[in-house]
């Protein structure tokens, strides 16, 4: 069976990744079609993950220091 193409965005990752984890908690999938959906799955989780820490790179900060100036500085990613 050839490999499901990847969502367009995140969100529509999300959203089949939170179907898939829907139906493997129901336990009523053949053996083998739970180990494809969770094989997906995987997939999906790393797509998703991928998509967040790109845009958590592109957050900028916006500081404003004591005189009221506005400067921007690159999000910190070692932060929690």
């Amino acid at each position: 069976m050839p490999a499901a193409p990847m969502p367009q965005n995140f969100e529509d990752g999300m959203n089949e990744l939170e179907t898939l984890v829907k139906k493997l908690e129901e336990g009523q999938m053949p053996l083998e079609t739970a180990i494809e959906a969770f094989e997906r799955g995987s997939t999906l989780r790393k797509f998703c993950e991928e998509k967040l820490l790109k845009a958590k790179l592109k957050v900028d900060q916006i500081l404003i220091d004591a005189e009221g100036s506005v400067r921007t500085e690159s999000f910190d990613t070692t932060q929690n």
